[in-house]
């Protein structure tokens, strides 16, 4: 059964105020569970060489030859923190941690394709896109249906949890940034 807002009007008649808090569960749900495993996947390529991944050495080749010191200890810390923070997101699990460890990995990505145009195949389409849902997801929580509902303090997503996540993140990836070559 859906819950709908609802208030008077002068002429006493209720008015329905948009979806119901059910369907923005469900929509936060989607949303998650897809840009979560979508990066969880991608961490797993770098840590594990899975989906067709280089693994921890051929990313860390990579890393290495994008201007990132020890390229190889890059790689695992960027593998581990796109599969732990993926799938944080997808169990809604620590939403606004989550948030910003795929926020603050993919501005580093954004950065190193920088230069190649918005679309594809050289393009950052795809890093702003998880920029935006990760910084999305950060600042609005999970909704109802999510492992944080089960965790005292984060029953009730605050806004200034995400906003302390967001701005986390930025300032993080900004550190990394500053080491690279």
């Amino acid at each position: 059964m859906a819950s709908t807002l609802t208030r008077s009007t002068a002429s006493s008649s209720p008015v329905t105020e948009g979806p119901s808090l059910h369907a923005y569960d469900a929509g936060l749900l989607v949303v998650r569970l897809v840009l979560g495993l979508t990066v969880a996947a991608h961490g797993a390529q770098k840590l594990f060489g899975w989906f067709g991944g280089g693994g921890l050495e051929g990313t860390g080749q990579f890393f290495t030859m994008s201007g990132y010191p020890s390229g190889k200890a890059m790689a695992a810390i960027a593998g581990l923190t796109e599969t732990l923070g993926g799938l944080g997101l997808a169990l809604g699990l620590l939403t606004p941690l989550a948030g910003a460890a795929v926020l603050g990995t993919m501005i580093n990505a954004l950065a190193v394709k920088w230069g190649g145009g918005f679309f594809a195949p050289q393009g950052v389409e795809y890093e702003a896109l998880l920029i935006a849902g990760a910084a999305g997801l950060a600042l609005t929580g999970p909704g109802r249906i999510a492992a944080d509902r089960f965790l005292p303090g984060l029953r009730t997503h605050r806004l200034g949890y995400g906003v302390a996540a967001v701005v986390l993140a930025v300032v993080l990836a900004g550190l990394v940034l500053l080491i690279r070559n």
